[in-house]
């Protein structure tokens, strides 16, 4: 699962010819870590219909502001540019996975 950053949300996420969902995290997050090695499952699983990728909070602080990220983990889908849908804290697998492909 790739790592994004401020630079490169435009060209990584806006731009991108497939949905894409963000995972914003932290490396201090417990909830997070724990959604670490779903995310990386349902990333290659799903690398063909949906783009996911991970963007820390505290690196990357300008865009977590920008869609108003309040609590972590957070999950935002984007279509064709366009933020669609987000989600608040840790989810199963299967709640992620039934997301992806609604």
């Amino acid at each position: 699962m790739q790592q994004i950053n401020d630079d490169n949300f435009k060209s990584e996420v806006l731009e991108s010819d497939k949905p894409v969902v963000v995972d914003f995290f932290a490396t201090w997050c417990g909830p997070c870590r724990q959604m670490l090695p779903i995310m990386d499952e349902l990333s290659q699983e799903y690398a063909d219909k949906v783009k996911i990728v991970k963007m820390d909070v505290d690196e990357a602080p300008h865009t977590p502001e920008l869609y108003n990220i309040q609590s972590i983990p957070a999950f935002l889908m984007f279509k064709n540019g366009e933020l669609v849908d987000k989600k608040t804290g840790a989810q199963t697998k299967t709640e992620l996975a039934n997301w992806f492909t609604a």
